[in-house]
């Protein structure tokens, strides 16, 4: 058996069991090494760092050597003796591990340690802003002096992980990017292509879910997007949520506002029920919403592209909605890359179109949802249920039980949101370069290509586009109905010259 150390001796000696998988796992051996194993990283320390077999030892360990697990810690403080931090605090009052430990104890709401509290020593932050997304609007904790810098609340708290390959990705000036396309394309280009890009943006959205003949509702989320991002109060409130709703989802939907019945994504593969998701308890909805807006509030200052991803990503797991979570959460992405002028109007990133690309690499947009998703049903999914229907307060039925809410409530409410982060910067990178890029190349090529037109004959723009898009649309072939509406065309030469200008420019 393996010399274990930190949360790997922590989960077998407290028999802890874990949605999310830890991300290292420690030894104790001869010598120091590492080495990467299906994604997790196995560390061996030599003997000199062989921690006591103790709570208070082993944390020390994790503390120092690990990276930050909520989800773990959280289950770990729930089923322990609160004898065992308090002897620690005791043996070392002035630690900062066993002020951090303590601290954190509490900061999990469970009851009071018996102890008066901490009196000397300087204060820690809790986390390492070095290597964490951290809050810009920390807390003093005056009882175990300690830096209160969680992002989040104890009901929604995500963990970002600032690892050299997310740092690396986030250094990215959108600003300065619009700029560059500007000057290469032509800011009044660039400004025209918005439009199309806010439609854009709509489309791809409910491509993703497989609705893209929507032509309404299409319309209304494009007008949601054009009106409503970065304006107006912070999106995350209840009302603000279900007034974006309605807006997306028109008069005629089965239900408005934030969810009081269980939600799941999932499919039906002849009678049975395949899960691909079971979102949390609907109790815990408007407290995890509310983590969600302290994370917002509490990380205005850090990197956009960070917020945009942990918001997005974050909605998209509470799914505090019975229906547009989904467009909700691709809204909340150009909304916060709005508000903190990551983004100026007017605007719209049509990250859509690049989510829906199921070829990108190195994860497209299943495949990082299932990040969290595919663990958490693993562990829970045996436990699901369908039987008899019950009809709930917000007025949706639903034959899903589920008993493991409580249980397994701290998987949903401190997600590792750290590959969710650098997906979303990868999109926005590909967005810009590629799809913005190609947008304004159309637009400038069509504007070229209608100017070169109006060389050969004069006609309202109108009517040019009209031939443009005929000629185009049926690979340079001039149709008969387009040659009874513009007589022109008839004459071979002119015909040749306008359907050579659509090739060159268009291709």
């Amino acid at each position: 058996m393996r010399n274990s150390a930190g949360y790997t001796w922590l989960a077998n000696t407290y028999k802890v069991v874990v949605c999310q998988p830890l991300k290292v796992r420690s030894e104790i051996g001869s010598t120091r090494k590492e080495s990467l194993v299906n994604g997790i990283l196995e560390q061996t320390f030599p003997a000199q760092y062989q921690p006591g077999p103790t709570l208070a030892e082993h944390l020390t360990f994790a503390f120092k050597r690990e990276p930050l697990h909520l989800e773990f810690l959280a289950r770990l403080f729930s089923i322990i003796d609160p004898v065992e931090l308090e002897t620690w605090i005791k043996a070392e009052p002035t630690g900062q591990f066993a002020r951090k430990a303590c601290f954190l104890y509490e900061w999990f709401e469970n009851p009071a340690l018996s102890y008066a509290g901490v009196e000397k020593g300087n204060y820690v932050d809790f986390m390492d802003d070095a290597n964490y997304l951290v809050s810009q609007a920390p807390q003093r904790n005056t009882r175990w002096r300690v830096i209160d810098n969680l992002p989040g609340t104890p009901a929604f708290c995500p963990t970002i992980r600032t690892t050299p390959t997310l740092m690396s990705l986030i250094d990215y000036d959108l600003n300065a990017e619009l700029a560059r396309l500007g000057g290469e394309f032509g800011h009044d280009t660039l400004l025209r292509s918005a439009v199309w890009l806010t439609i854009k943006e709509s489309k791809s959205s409910f491509a993703i879910e497989h609705e893209e003949q929507q032509t309404d509702r299409i319309k209304r989320f494009a007008a949601v997007m054009e009106q409503r991002c970065g304006t107006g109060a912070p999106p995350l409130t209840q009302e603000q949520i279900a007034s974006i709703q309605q807006e997306i989802l028109g008069p005629r939907a089965l239900s408005y506002g934030i969810r009081k019945s269980p939600v799941f994504a999932g499919q039906t593969r002849g009678f049975q029920n395949v899960l691909h998701y079971l979102a949390p308890a609907w109790q815990d909805v408007e407290a995890m919403l509310r983590g969600l807006q302290a994370f917002e509030s509490n990380t205005r200052g850090s990197s956009s592209i960070l917020r945009a991803a942990v918001i997005s990503f974050g909605f998209v797991y509470i799914h505090p909605l019975s229906d547009g979570n989904g467009r909700i959460s691709r809204f909340l992405i150009n909304d916060i890359l709005r508000r903190d002028g990551a983004l100026p109007p007017p605007y719209i990133l049509p990250v859509s179109a690049v989510m829906q690309d199921h070829t990108l690499r190195p994860q497209n947009y299943d495949q990082v949802l299932d990040e969290f998703s595919r663990p958490l049903m693993q562990v829970i999914e045996t436990d699901v249920r369908f039987k008899g229907y019950v009809k709930y307060a917000d007025g949706m039925e639903s034959n899903l039980h589920y008993d493991g809410y409580l249980h397994n409530s701290a998987a949903w409410r401190f997600i590792d949101l750290t590959p969710h982060a650098e997906y979303i910067a990868r999109v926005i990178r590909q967005t810009v370069q590629k799809e913005m890029r190609d947008e304004a190349s159309i637009l400038r090529n069509h504007q070229l290509l209608r100017d070169a037109i109006k060389n050969v004959f004069e006609g309202p723009d109108a009517d040019i586009d009209r031939i443009i898009r005929s000629i185009h649309q049926s690979e340079g072939q001039v149709g008969n109905k387009l040659l009874k509406q513009y007589p022109l065309l008839e004459q071979a030469p002119i015909r040749a010259e306008i359907v050579a200008l659509v090739s060159r420019f268009l291709g």
